[in-house]
């Protein structure tokens, strides 16, 4: 093995976790694959590939460099759409080749007529409407203003999508302030549609809209967290937990698991300490391996004496100080370790399993930021 640990993707779980998907948002509604952040940490391309092997032909990225990952990635001629940064010497390359993306303020919409005009080609534009998250979008009081230009460069624009983001759509805690929002973003679509502005797709749900809120699955639903076999909360699993199959109560499979290898064993005498300061006393005479992965592959010095690995299919503890390339593991109830035997940081090993839920339990870490974190160098493998 080349590398200090490698990631595998199971393309099985992602077909199941598509089809759960889709029986929950109806065959007409189509699914974006969100992308951003590495493709939650599993490579873009490789999910370019598993998705549009399972009939997915949309893909939502925060940024062009990831846009232009897609684009090449694709086989299929998949649609892109770009939800955050964007920059003016970019828009010829992104409205040359139909890719679309939010447009939510004056600038940017200044800046795509401008190029669209260029190109002689239409700018594909979403257009993204404040309704309570406060982030991005065009403000209520904006909207007339915004009707004069859009009406004004409609040969030079493809609307393309009216959106918004909900805000904590994840948790019961945001219940009336998502529903003020759905309300909200209702009222710019009619208002719209009264001065004779429609819009290609209407969407507005993420992964917790979607499995949270029915309302908010329209023409096209905007899909991360579920897609990679993960409930974006406690919450939403539970507020789902009664109408799922009896017979499979988490629809929802993990598609990564992280691997590495013990690279050496060490005898400790009980009183001594391991690693870097006294963070750890070896309480009885030890059998210490080292594994070849610490903070720098993403694995949290937070998880300093308080980390699990697999090792035989044995639960262990990590112990002492999470180092920027290496964690130490007490295998002293193993009976026959040696070097080289596998190393299983997330994943199943023979009965057990640790779960990307378990960092987060130890790290206050959410799913996201562990998925996200793990570095790209790490080399992923589809099986």
């Amino acid at each position: 093995m080349d590398h200090t640990s490698y990631i595998e993707i199971n393309k099985t779980a992602y077909k199941q976790n598509i089809q759960f998907i889709r029986n929950q948002v109806g065959e007409k509604t189509i699914i974006s694959s969100v992308v951003k952040g590495n493709a939650y940490g599993h490579g873009i391309e490789n999910i370019v590939t598993i998705a549009e092997s399972n009939g997915i032909r949309h893909f939502s990225t925060f940024s062009t460099d990831e846009a232009v990952r897609v684009f090449n990635a694709s086989t299929k001629g998949s649609q892109i759409m770009i939800m955050g940064m964007l920059d003016e010497e970019s828009l010829p390359w992104i409205i040359e080749r139909g890719i679309g993306f939010y447009v939510f303020e004056f600038g940017r919409l200044k800046a795509a007529i401008e190029v669209a005009k260029q190109l002689d080609k239409q700018a594909r534009v979403h257009i993204e409407v404040e309704t309570g998250f406060h982030r991005t979008g065009f403000e209520w009081e904006e909207r007339e203003t915004l009707l004069k230009r859009i009406e004004k460069s409609r040969d030079h624009l493809e609307l393309q999508g009216l959106c918004t983001h909900y805000a904590g759509a994840e948790s019961v805690a945001n219940y009336v302030r998502v529903k003020s929002q759905i309300t909200k973003y209702l009222e710019y679509k009619a208002w719209f549609e009264e001065n004779g502005v429609i819009f290609e797709t209407y969407h507005t749900a993420c992964s917790a809209a979607s499995l949270s809120y029915p309302e908010t699955i329209m023409d096209m639903v905007r899909i991360g967290i579920a897609q990679y076999g993960f409930w974006p909360s406690q919450e939403t699993y539970m507020a789902n937990f009664k109408q799922l199959d009896a017979d499979m109560k988490n629809p929802l499979k993990r598609l990564i698991s992280w691997k590495s290898s013990i690279m050496s064993i060490k005898k400790v005498k009980m009183g001594s300490f391991i690693g870097y300061g006294n963070s750890y006393m070896a309480s009885r005479n030890m059998t210490i391996a080292l594994v070849p992965i610490g903070y720098s592959h993403g694995f949290s010095r937070n998880l300093s004496n308080l980390g699990k690995v697999l090792i035989d299919g044995k639960i262990l503890p990590v112990v002492g100080t999470v180092t920027m390339n290496t964690i130490s593991v007490d295998i002293s109830d193993l009976s026959t370790p040696k070097k080289g035997d596998e190393v299983v940081i997330i994943g199943k090993q023979k009965r057990n399993e640790i779960t990307v839920a378990s960092f987060g339990e130890s790290t206050q870490q959410v799913n996201y930021e562990l998925l996200t974190r793990l570095p790209a160098d790490i080399p992923r493998r589809v099986k």
